[in-house]
């Protein structure tokens, strides 16, 4: 790569701009860096820097609203992991998005299994409509869930209209299990695609050589496509876990005091309470207590997709 560069030299020292233009255009190497570059540079910009910068901030003092102490300390993270407040919250944090994202890999799972072995043409229509109630805003979408779920709501007022209840339920909303269901909905496109795809990758030879030595279809589904599927069953999980752990507008809106999740501290801590560190104590917490649980989900998981095959 350094003799391409010399030969692009000139004699005087300058580089001849047609002659390093051929090198970048030649060179592999060189063609790659200056692809990724760009790239990097606006990753770096838009995630790495934020991170070390909260990073940064977990480790200082807010002494007044307007004053920071830059002295690193981990007395943040010690309050963190001792007050009960804040275990509680974690517990119902991780609580909630593992419940969202069971029910919504549920949900997901016999749709992407109809597309995928059921419908023989147009399955991209099929798709398509599915991502339809995701045209719309993400905020819109959690208002309309709190016109279904709430006191004069739809399920309330159709409840009331066929006398199956005299009084609207009051505990269809603001509760974790109104939180539950609004991110499961909201979630279920992001679940249903990865498990598509790996249903869409499994060999139909397998299945009619399972048919013929006498499996039935629910033998040849646990034996076979449930195991094989599997990879996109973890991806699903994952995508769903991740971002429900960090949602604070569902919590907001349908979640009440009971509903309330760590985003939504994290967010108080940046905002009216202005105390950053803490916030941002939080939220380092947080990233390292999913990514620990992530990475032993997918590793339990993975093992356990070795040993059925």
């Amino acid at each position: 790569m350094a003799e391409g560069a010399a030969k692009a030299e000139q004699p005087g020292g300058a580089y001849e701009p047609g002659a390093l233009m051929r090198f970048f255009i030649r060179n592999e190497t060189a063609r790659g860096v200056g692809l990724l570059t760009p790239v990097m540079l606006i990753m770096f910009a838009a995630l790495a820097a934020p991170l070390f910068l909260l990073v940064l901030y977990s480790f200082w003092t807010q002494v007044s609203p307007i004053e920071l102490d830059t002295t690193l300390t981990l007395d943040r993270y010690r309050d963190v992991f001792s007050r009960s407040s804040y275990q509680i919250l974690f517990g119902r944090t991780l609580w909630i998005s593992g419940l969202a994202t069971i029910f919504t890999v549920l949900l997901a799972y016999p749709i992407a299994y109809y597309v995928a072995f059921h419908v023989t043409r147009y399955k991209f229509v099929w798709l398509v409509l599915l991502t339809i109630p995701f045209w719309t805003s993400y905020l819109l979408r959690v208002f309309s869930w709190k016109i279904v779920l709430g006191y004069n709501g739809v399920i309330n007022s159709g409840l009331i209209s066929i006398g199956v209840i005299d009084q609207p339920l009051e505990f269809l909303l603001y509760n974790p299990t109104a939180v539950i269901i609004t991110l499961a909905h909201a979630y279920a496109a992001f679940a249903v695609l990865p498990i598509y795809v790996a249903l869409e990758k499994i060999d139909r030879s397998l299945l009619e050589a399972a048919a013929d030595l006498g499996d039935g279809p629910w033998r040849r589904f646990c034996r076979i496509t449930f195991p094989l599927s599997l990879s996109g069953v973890i991806a699903a999980a994952v995508v769903i876990f991740v971002p429900t752990t960090g949602d604070y507008v569902t919590p907001a809106q349908v979640g009440g005091t009971s509903g309330v999740m760590l985003a939504n501290v994290i967010q108080e801590r940046f905002g009216r309470a202005n105390d950053w560190p803490t916030g941002a104590a939080l939220a380092m917490s947080s990233i390292a207590l999913v990514a620990i649980i992530v990475v032993f989900f997918v590793a339990s998981l993975q093992a356990a997709t070795r040993r059925i095959k």
